[in-house]
């Protein structure tokens, strides 16, 4: 199975934020959002989930 990430430098804020969450698609998207909520301040609802899912990208190994 592929491993998903979410990278929070690809998407500009006020907090320059540099996290990086890696996993299993699901474990990503739970992670991220909760994140995204707590961090960046965004409700964590099925919407945000969502989106998060559809940013996520997969993981380049040996590169």
């Amino acid at each position: 199975m592929t491993r998903k990430i979410a990278d929070c430098r690809k998407y500009p804020s006020e907090m320059d934020c540099t996290l990086t969450i890696a996993g299993e698609e699901d474990e990503v998207v739970r992670a991220a959002s909760e994140h995204a909520a707590s961090v960046h301040g965004h409700e964590n609802n099925p919407e945000l989930r969502e989106q998060v899912r559809g940013m996520l990208e997969d993981e380049k190994v040996g590169v």
